[in-house]
């Protein structure tokens, strides 16, 4: 699998999901404990400009000091959601987003293949969060799959001393790869 790939490959699910996602369904709870469904949207709404800044080598500030100050659900989110998906499997294409170091939403520099890795985990993880609270599915194939499980694995520790993933879910060492995933990051596979 091209490294160039990965984040169009994670984020081709959500993209086929945001135009199921009806108002009624805003409110509904997810498995990421402090997100409903609208929260959760507004999670990737309010992170997308620098996860495609990431890429570009641009530091991008998001749009307020915290998520939750503002929403940007309103209007025609999903078709803002499905451009912000666009432009970031496009930039995160170019072998460049993969090289050197870069910025995610401040000013500490970061290798570009670890925030490359954490985008992959991001679209996974979230897209499973949203299809749970829906009550659909979601598969990606196993190489993509082993690859967000070794870079999740690599800085689970990190992220749960960061606050960004949850205690973990033991779940079986032979468990499907998506399983082992969201273990990592704090959630319950069997979530409903």
């Amino acid at each position: 699998m091209s490294e160039t790939e990965r984040v169009a490959r994670a984020a081709e699910p959500l993209s086929k999901l945001l135009r199921t996602i009806t108002p009624d369904r805003l409110t509904a709870p997810t498995p990421c404990a402090e997100f409903d469904v609208r929260a959760l949207l507004n999670h990737l709404l309010f992170w997308g400009p620098s996860l495609i800044g990431a890429a570009r080598k641009e530091a991008i500030t998001p749009p307020a000091s915290a998520e939750s100050e503002v929403d940007l659900t309103e209007g025609d989110w999903p078709a803002t959601l499905d451009t912000q998906l666009d432009d970031l499997t496009t930039a995160w294409r170019a072998p460049a987003a993969w090289q050197g170091v870069t910025h995610m939403g401040g000013p500490m520099e970061l290798p570009a293949p670890l925030v490359g890795g954490m985008v992959v985990g991001e679209l996974i993880v979230h897209t499973w969060d949203l299809t749970r609270a829906l009550g659909t599915t979601v598969q990606w194939d196993d190489d993509l799959l082993r690859y967000a499980y070794d870079e999740t694995a690599a800085t689970a520790d990190q992220g749960r001393q960061m606050g960004i993933y949850g205690p973990e879910v033991p779940v079986a060492p032979d468990a499907p790869l998506l399983d082992r995933i969201l273990g990592l990051t704090g959630r319950d596979p069997a979530w409903k």
